[in-house]
């Protein structure tokens, strides 16, 4: 089954009645993860033109432990995305198994070398990244059980013209034998993300958010609540569509054969080949 990560990210605008509705919305959804992102805001650049946001938004530890024990109760897995090793120490610490890293983390060997061979499952975003980068990501995460590589392109909002999930298929190519393959979706829209199960990935992280209209960056391409629970909805519809591999009739095929076959012989049935 395709996994469903709802990013709620940064979109709680530092309230937590807020992160705990988006919690809810990702519960409500059926979604199989909602997701945090994790740093300290101190350590942001000066001249950095957001460093008032990640201010007002960074999550203390308590608030996180407090988002992780509500998340389960509402029958919802918990996932971080950290920031540094000691973001990354913290969720491990809170009982998560699993971890996101950022596509910014692609090149960062102290995160993922920390990471190698403690998580049970790593979603990794590749966004900004070259294949031989996120080879060298892959190779240093050799130890999880469970790699996901996600395809990403790192605009927000992403144009449909450069989505481009064709690259999908490189990276199984190149990284089938060690990784599942998903993407990580920034369009405005949830098509691209239903596009890519059809296209084959295994996993679909997409924003979540209660107001497209909220102050801050990511909540226009993010999905509110309806639009969660149609993704949802169709992706499930997309996976029974697809079914399996194996070619074989139904049994209303088998019944339709020998009716179809014969009633323009006279109710003699064709012979094969003839």
């Amino acid at each position: 089954m395709v996994l469903i990560i709802a990013e709620a990210g940064e979109n709680h605008c530092g309230d937590m009645d807020m992160a705990h509705e988006l919690i809810e919305v990702a519960a409500r959804a059926r979604a199989d993860y909602v997701k945090f992102q994790l740093y300290d805001a101190s350590k942001v650049a000066e001249s950095d033109p957001e460093k008032e946001w990640f201010q007002k938004v960074q999550l203390s530890d308590e608030q996180f432990f407090d988002l992780v024990a509500y998340a389960r109760k509402q029958g919802i897995q918990p996932l971080g995305t950290p920031w540094d090793v000691e973001k990354a120490e913290l969720i491990f610490r809170a009982g998560i198994p699993d971890m996101k890293v950022a596509s910014f983390h692609v090149v960062d060997l102290e995160l993922l070398r920390f990471v190698n061979g403690r998580a049970r499952r790593v979603f990794l975003s590749t966004g900004m990244s070259s294949i031989e980068e996120i080879e060298t990501a892959v190779d240093a995460l050799e130890q999880v059980p469970e790699l996901y590589v996600l395809h990403c392109v790192s605009e927000y909002p992403l144009p449909p013209e450069r989505v481009n999930l064709r690259v999908m298929g490189a990276l199984k190519q190149r990284f089938g034998r060690q990784a599942k393959i998903g993407y990580s979706d920034h369009t405005i829209s949830i098509i691209a993300a239903v596009a890519a199960v059809a296209n084959g990935a295994e996993v679909i992280e997409k924003h979540i958010t209660l107001d497209k209209t909220l102050p801050g960056t990511d909540h226009i391409f993010s999905a509110d609540p309806d639009e969660l629970v149609e993704l949802v909805k169709q992706i499930r519809m997309v996976e029974t569509l697809l079914g399996s591999s194996e070619k074989h009739l139904t049994p209303t095929e088998a019944e339709n054969q020998i009716f179809m076959r014969t009633r323009f012989r006279h109710g003699r049935p064709i012979p094969i080949g003839e």
